[in-house]
């Protein structure tokens, strides 16, 4: 994965006190929660902790639980026995738990399983064995668990949505991952990283210019180095010739819904002209308030902009946006 491979090549000073902690704790069983924003390379911190670890030669499963159905998640964690429901295997079929015996589990927004699932997980932690659905067996486990999750989790039990219990097991270890706004010595690095990715992958050789390599550099990057490997690929594929400079390409990937008449606010930097962050957040107020338009509930438009439910909520109330359907 081309960002995990970026995250290591270029960290600067704040990531690589994060791989520091990581590879502390990795030696050892214990459970990890690694708390981040979307984008930010928690999946990268995780990889890092089973790689030096000494289950490293062992399997490591990600698991994405706000990916997968509520109704399928707990069968494809835990698995069947024979019969367990219509449409079963006939005989039966272990599930990732078992398959990851004595390896490291990653089990990815971790806020989104539900209260059913939390429970189970409860016991896994505990007791550290698993019962198939439908089973009437239990099978011991050699396994770690990492969690991650982008919501502080600390804060959705307070407020009754995640279970406390839980919690107090999955965070024995606790690794945040600060977002690349606070690491922007990493930027150039960064960008330079992706260039030469996709140099590779389109057998090209464009280079940005310096000029543009700075401008990038001040930017907030809300959506971390997701957001940046996007906007470098936009960058290469709409730009002529072999430097890239920005110009109207740039002003189109960060500014596009700037002043487009929708009668949302837009917020302006004192000297008159928005700030890439402030231009940033405006395009994200209309692209939520334009997909809740045009779709029948919040679940449907957080489909459509392709985040989970409760991300999109939680954006909507930092933006202050309301469904008023």
């Amino acid at each position: 994965m081309a960002m995990e491979a970026a995250g290591l090549a270029v960290c600067g000073e704040g990531f690589r006190k994060v791989l520091e902690e990581a590879r502390r704790v990795a030696q050892y069983p214990s459970t990890v929660l690694i708390e981040g924003e979307t984008g930010v390379g928690k999946e990268v911190v995780a990889d890092f902790i089973h790689r030096n670890s000494p289950r490293a030669k062992m399997p490591f499963t990600k698991v994405n639980c706000a990916s997968i159905p509520e109704s399928l998640l707990e069968s494809e964690l835990f698995g069947y026995e024979r019969g367990a429901f219509t449409g079963a295997k006939r005989e039966g079929s272990p599930g990732l738990f078992e398959l990851t015996d004595k390896g490291t589990l990653l089990l990815d927004e971790i806020a989104e399983l539900s209260p059913l699932l939390q429970a189970k997980l409860l016991r896994v932690l505990q007791d550290r064995v698993i019962r198939r659905v439908g089973g009437s067996w239990t099978r011991s486990l050699d396994i770690r668990v990492i969690a991650s999750t982008n919501q502080p989790l600390r804060d959705l039990v307070s407020q009754g949505r995640f279970r406390a219990d839980l919690f107090y097991r999955l965070h024995v270890v606790r690794i945040a991952v600060p977002p690349l706004r606070e690491r922007k010595d990493e930027i150039p690095g960064l960008l330079a990283y992706y260039m030469d990715h996709f140099n590779r992958e389109f057998g090209q050789s464009k280079q940005m210019s310096p000029g543009l390599v700075q401008q990038l550099s001040q930017y907030d990057y809300p959506g971390n180095v997701r957001e940046l490997r996007n906007i470098v690929e936009s960058l290469y594929v709409r730009s002529p010739g072999r430097l890239i400079d920005g110009g109207p390409v740039l002003a189109e990937i960060l500014g596009s819904w700037v002043g487009d008449n929708s009668g949302a606010p837009v917020f302006m930097s004192p000297g008159g002209v928005p700030t890439l962050a402030e231009t940033v957040a405006g395009a994200e107020r209309r692209a939520i308030e334009r997909a809740l338009r045009h779709t029948s509930s919040v679940r449907a438009a957080a489909a459509v902009l392709g985040v989970s439910h409760t991300t999109l909520l939680r954006k909507m109330r930092r933006l202050g946006i309301t469904d008023a359907r």
